[in-house]
């Protein structure tokens, strides 16, 4: 009878066993498929677009460049964010990304090396419509990517540009790029590039540095001559009245004293 129980007993043992294990795979497999969704940024998400991988994260309310983004990444979203600015290796570990989106956030800053690591894939970055006021040409270097500048509150110096000059603008967005400040009030409100067509930033730049140091100069110059006249003045002065008081003397005292001041004053 005891036997026969065992007999009864083994299947059901063996159906349970089977059935849990069975019930645990399924929820491994579960866990790997959720495991990088749930690691990515709230409002950002992975898709293919064209046979290249995508990964968006727009209008997500990031105040930074996110750090889990898949490294097989291809173009990359960030678009209406509220995004400061750009440290140094934002990018580093996207060795793949073809394009990438930074329209339409707060960036004031770009650090140099920002876009290292970019250089040999990338062929579209868009900053526009950002709060970009001045920017050193190093942050994109070595960068070979159309760059969108467009709808910036540019400072219209040399420094401008250098950077214009540094890179190669996409299509149809260099009359985006207005003076909003600039050192000569007549060039607010008007395209960048028309000017440079006809002034040199730079060299404008120069000349004043070089007037500015002459005037210095001079002014150095200026303050040393009226020193020694007034040097030269106080010295006179008070051998004159030196030698009145010698004339007040009686004679033999008077020559003495004269021929002293006299080598004195020379």
């Amino acid at each position: 009878m005891t036997a026969a129980r065992g007999v009864l007993l083994r299947p059901i043992t063996m159906g349970l066993l089977l059935q849990r294990l069975f019930l645990l795979f399924l929820l491994l497999l579960l866990g790997s498929c959720l495991h990088p969704a749930a690691a990515f940024p709230k409002g950002c998400y992975p898709s293919e677009e064209e046979g290249l991988k995508t990964f968006r994260c727009s209008n997500a309310q990031l105040t930074e460049v996110p750090r889990d983004i898949p490294n097989d990444t291809n173009k990359l979203y960030l678009d209406f964010n509220q995004i400061p600015f750009l440290p140094r290796d934002a990018f580093r570990d996207l060795p793949l990304l073809l394009e990438l989106d930074l329209s339409h956030n707060a960036i004031a800053r770009i650090e140099s090396g920002a876009f290292q690591g970019l250089a040999e894939h990338l062929h579209s970055l868009d900053l526009s419509s950002n709060r970009l006021v001045s920017v050193s040409k190093d942050a994109f270097s070595n960068l070979k990517a159309k760059v969108n500048l467009s709808h910036n509150p540019w400072l219209c110096d040399c420094r401008l540009q250098e950077l214009i000059r540094a890179v190669e603008l996409a299509a149809d967005s260099s009359g985006g790029i207005v003076c909003d400040s600039s050192t000569q009030e007549e060039h607010v409100g008007k395209a960048f590039l028309q000017l440079i067509a006809d002034t040199d930033f730079c060299n404008v730049y120069k000349r004043t540095t070089d007037i500015a140091m002459l005037v210095t100069m001079f002014g150095w110059f200026a303050m040393v001559i009226s020193y020694l006249v007034y040097y030269v003045r106080q010295n006179q002065e008070d051998a004159r009245r030196h030698l009145e008081y010698l004339k007040s003397l009686p004679s033999k005292q008077r020559r003495s004293e004269e021929s002293s001041t006299i080598s004195t004053v020379v």
